[in-house]
């Protein structure tokens, strides 16, 4: 390499190496104790969500007047994905996608592009239409939720002061070192109602509007005026603005028998949104919710620290009957990730200690050993310098990383050893550890880390979110490379010095590879060379055998599940269920959850999911008929032992009422059933009959469970048939008698009181509104004529009970359904296409404008593996390149690449016996093999070509390279596979781990006894 000789420099100026290795290990614990620490690593969430509301409209007619309108104007903007739309009567919601290779310092220009598009088609939309609103706000992951209670429903302290007190702590927990930001959850709705009496009103000549002119009147902020002085602008107030609900019943309201206050007719009181939307509990008691969210690169253990400090002095000043409790806490995550690797790194110190020891001596040994802590302090400090903190991808590469840096240091080491047993000086032997193994070992690491490549420059979601996987890999190794052309030499000479190895004697300079062992090596190379075809044609064989066993035997994931120990519980109840009615389901789940043991928190969700806690978790959007229970549990054993206990309950058909789905968190993009065919079309009924058929047919799949559509039954409604010729007897119209029954049904807000920082809904009710109607009771409903007299609502419409959609879905406009259904003993990968095999007949037969396509996991997967895909050429090329620079031959080039797929070969047979999935990062495993073996073939295949140079024949120097580079190739190969072994119990690492044991371990025997045998053959050696 004409590159200077930096391990003849490193042994050279050996004092100025010295300081350097120093220097280094200091550098590099300074920066792991000082690089930003979290659970999951930053990520852009591409996506914003529109909310229309248009009190008392169908969900058809939001559809046609509203939601058509605002699909046609975002749909315009650039890198637009997808709308998902729902549609609930009187409300609308467009979730927005875009596209994930949207450049992320794009992503707010595209939400307010959106927005300025809303506003102009604000203009557009129907009279009585509240927004469009647009919500951007998503990238948030709370770090910690902690749920603020005011003691049990007998003494529990009063919502309002509750809200008070939790906003106190919020403003101080903001302050807390590390805190971005810390808000109040699931607050509930301050009102005011005044609730009257009906028949009461009416015998006292007073009609509703009467106390809505005078509410209003008596509460509105108006100008008064200002004087002019010589001296300040004096400015004139009025006093005319109601300030509590006592100021409010003192309104004076005009009757027949005089004025008289507002108290003195209605019931004046203080209270909160009835029936509420959302609301959240704690072990059964009503909560508050405090979201923290982190300082982007703070460290987490540090933040989870200073929280938990806060919470102790806290919980010392608060008002009694006030509590704190942490519901969720990603400090707990990120302990146990930082200090799994602290014990994987010393576990990988150990191991890679002890096989060198063993195999090279104890000196050597310790040299192979001390490069690993001397790699990664150098990583850490680049990792720093770069930006890079510490979270779940991050440490997993460094693991990973772990069984890959060794190599080099190996491979320096075992030169340096090989020439000081043929008499070398030790400083020669390091300088010749560089001529010979340098350049090989560079372009072997270059090859190595182009095989993540895609993961680092994947434009989509998958890459942005594990894309580190190539950056920290890819310095590690860079910097292993370094230390074993730096201070591995000179570790060797200080360490080493110019004794011998007490190995056996040296023959003609390959006396140390005469033992017994290398004998015996070196005839079963022969063995290969003679028999060469028939090892080339086996190993063929094995491989395509290998790429079967793939296809048809393993099973197929993206992301694996989590081993965090939360357990989810989503409570699904018919469409358009009463929110009370959701609750009681709830807190039946709840008390049973109580009884089990080893519960660390329990929070209650009702009217919507929990916010974002985890990145994988995809917030649910309000809804009446939905909610979600979540238990964080001790440990993994009981969180498995109380999913198994509610299933059982499920089952046992305790929840008759509900849909109750229980599950564990997942890793990867957010998706909410792991089997989802979405079926398109324009009527609602029709997409019913599909998808009764493709739940029916998936049912049968013997690895599915819980198949059903999204939603099915139409709900019912009280369809008044208005007489008009009736109606306009009593002066009324249409719009007059919808806002009366409102009134008196539901309320209606009239004006508002201002609070602090709060304006507070003033509403006027009737005195039964909320209360159950039979539909007699409903008939016998008096409304009030325009000259206040009262009118039956049986004079005026026919009542009759009639049907319409609940909910109508949108995918890019077009009505959808999605069937769904969990799955058990399988993947969803491998079911999935399992039925969609199994529908092909049912698919290709739909009416014309219907169509099924494939959603949840698999859409998911399928996105992120198609921007991985588009850049595995990509990542060829510059294997090649790295190859051809190295081989600077068309024939050395290709037989270095024909070893990248063998490592499939131990790959499937790992994953089959140890029966793993195969998913997205055993993927990034089987990448970064076939750089491995490459890698190990580029280096044999230049000891070819340096045995060549030194004069042997061409069959001697096939072997005796196989037999030279065996010592290096089988240490490595142990190091890394049982550096491996440890993370084979990671839930999200494992797969990975399982492929780089399986495949290393085959690769060595390809790498020993097929290369020479394909080297062979390809150059036509004679025997």
């Amino acid at each position: 390499m004409s590159f200077p000789n930096l391990s003849a420099i490193a042994v050279r100026e050996r004092s100025i190496t010295l300081f350097f290795l120093i220097l280094s290990v200091l550098a590099g614990v300074i920066a792991f104790t000082s690089m930003g620490r979290a659970e999951d690593p930053a990520f852009t969430v591409r996506a914003m969500s529109v909310q229309a509301i248009w009190p008392g409209a169908t969900t058809q007619q939001l559809q046609d007047q509203v939601v058509d309108k605002l699909e046609k104007s975002i749909q315009e903007v650039e890198y637009v994905y997808r709308l998902d739309t729902t549609i609930r009567p009187g409300f609308a919601s467009i979730i927005i996608e875009f596209q994930e290779y949207s450049p992320a310092e794009m992503v707010d220009e595209l939400f307010y592009e959106v927005r300025k598009r809303m506003i102009d088609e604000q203009r557009t939309l129907p009279a009585g239409v509240i927004g469009p609103i647009v919500l951007d706000d998503f990238n948030d992951v709370y770090f910690s939720l902690i749920a603020v209670t005011g003691g049990s429903a007998e003494s529990a302290l009063p919502m309002r002061e509750l809200t008070r007190e939790t906003e106190r702590i919020r403003d101080r927990i903001q302050r807390v070192p590390g805190v971005h930001k810390a808000l109040v959850l699931a607050e509930r709705a301050e009102r005011v109602y005044v609730e009257f009496d009906p028949a009461g009103l009416v015998n006292l000549g007073v009609n509703p509007q009467d106390i809505f002119a005078a509410i209003q009147q008596q509460n509105e902020v108006t100008p008064a005026g200002r004087i002019e002085t010589r001296g300040p602008r004096l400015y004139i107030r009025v006093d005319s603005v109601l300030e509590n609900p006592e100021e409010l019943a003192q309104v004076p309201i005009p009757t027949a028998n005089g004025v008289v206050p507002l108290g003195d007719i209605a019931t004046v009181r203080r209270g909160y949104e009835d029936p509420p939307s959302y609301f959240v509990r704690s072990r059964g008691d009503d909560a508050l919710l405090l979201g923290v969210v982190m300082q982007a690169g703070f460290n987490g253990q540090e933040l989870g620290a200073n929280l938990a400090e806060f919470i102790a002095a806290e919980t010392q000043q608060i008002p009694a009957g006030v509590q704190l409790e942490v519901l969720t806490n990603q400090s707990d995550a990120i302990n146990k990730a930082v200090g799994l690797f602290q014990i994987k790194f010393l576990m990988a110190v150990a191991v890679v200690m002890l096989v060198s020891i063993i195999a090279i001596g104890f000196r050597a040994g310790l040299i192979v050993g001390l490069a690993v802590p001397l790699t990664l302090g150098i990583t850490f400090l680049v990792m720093l310098l770069m930006g890079i903190n510490l979270d779940r991808i991050t440490l997993g590469a460094l693991i990973l990383s772990l069984g890959l840096l060794v190599d080099d240091a190996i491979i320096s080491v075992e030169m340096m050893l090989v020439k000081i047993h043929d008499g070398w000086q030790s400083t020669k032997a390091a300088a010749h550890a560089w001529t010979v193994t340098a350049a090989p070992m560079l372009f072997g690491t270059l090859v190595t880390i182009a095989g993540f490549f895609p993961i680092g420059f994947a434009q989509s979601g998958v890459g942005e979110y594990a894309g580190n996987i190539f950056w920290v890999t890819g310095i590690a190794l860079i910097v292993s490379w370094l230390v074993a052309v730096i201070f591995v030499p000179y570790l060797g000479v200080r360490l080493i010095g110019n004794s011998k190895p007490s190995r056996g004697g040296h023959d003609d300079g390959e006396g140390a590879y005469n033992s017994r062992l290398y004998k015996r090596l070196r005839s079963t190379v022969q063995w290969c060379v003679v028999h060469r075809k028939k090892v080339v044609l086996g190993t063929v064989g094995l491989l395509v055998l290998s790429g079967v066993g793939m296809v048809t035997l393993v099973q197929k994931q993206f992301f694996p599940s989590s081993d965090r120990t939360e357990v989810l519980v989503s409570v699904y109840m018919p469409q358009g269920t009463a929110i009370a009615q959701t609750d009681a389901v709830v807190r039946r789940l709840e008390a049973f959850i109580n009884q089990q043991e080893h519960v660390k928190s329990l929070a209650s969700y009702v009217g919507g999911g929990p916010p974002r806690f985890f990145i994988s978790l995809a917030p649910e959007p309000q809804d009446p008929a939905f909610a979600k229970v979540v238990a964080v549990m001790d440990d993994q054993a009981s969180r498995d032992a109380l999913m198994a206990a509610l299933e059982q309950e499920v089952e046992a058909g305790q929840y008759p009422e509900a849909r109750v789905r229980v599950y564990r968190l997942l890793y990867g993009p957010p998706v909410n059933w792991p089997i989802t065919f979405r079926i398109l079309g324009p009527d609602m009924d029709q997409l019913r009959d599909i998808g009764h058929q493709v739940r029916d047919l998936m049912a049968e799949h013997p690895n599915t469970h819980n198949s059903h559509l999204e939603w099915d039954e139409k709900t019912p409604i009280y369809q008044l048939d208005i007489d008009h010729s009736a109606l306009q007897l009593q002066g009324l119209t249409p719009t007059l008698l919808a806002d009366q029954l409102q009134l008196l049904l539901e309320g209606a807000p009239i004006s508002a009181m201002y609070e602090d920082i709060r304006s507070v809904s003033i509403n006027v009710r009737g005195r039964e509104a909320g209360q159950a109607l039979t539909p007699q009771r409903f008939k016998s409903l008096e409304v009030l004529n325009s000259r206040g007299d009262k009118v039956s609502l049986a004079q005026l419409a026919t009542l009759k009970v009639a049907y319409e959609e609940p909910v109508i879905r949108r995918y890019n406009r077009d009505n959808y359904l999605n069937v769904i259904a969990d799955i058990r003993g399988a993947q969803p990968n491998t079911v999935t296409a399992e039925l969609w095999e199994q529908i092909a007949d049912f698919r290709e037969n739909l009416p014309v404008g219907y169509r099924i396509e494939i959603g949840g996991s698999v859409e998911q997967s399928s996105r992120g593996e198609g921007s991985l895909q588009k850049l595995q050429p990509v990542m060829v090329a510059l294997m090649l390149i790295f190859i051809m620079l190295q081989m600077r031959s068309f024939s050395g080039t290709f037989m270095v690449f024909a070893t990248a797929p063998l490592g499939l070969i131990g790959a499937v047979l790992a994953l089959l016996v140890f029966n793993q999935p195969f998913g997205f990062v055993a993927l990034l495993g089987l990448t970064g093999l076939a750089g491995i073996l490459m890698r190990n073939t580029l280096i044999l295949t230049q000891q070819v070509s340096d045995n060549l140079k030194d004069g042997m024949e061409t069959f001697g120097a096939v072997v005796e390279a196989a037999v030279q580079r065996a010592r290096p190739v089988i240490l490595t190969a142990l190091a890394a596979m049982l550096a491996f072994v440890p993370l084979t119990q990671d839930s999200f690492w494992g797969p990975l781990a399982y492929v780089l044991i399986g495949g290393v371990g085959v690769g060595t025997i390809i790498t020993l006894l097929f290369v020479p045998a394909l080297y062979a053959l390809w150059y036509r050696i004679n025997v």
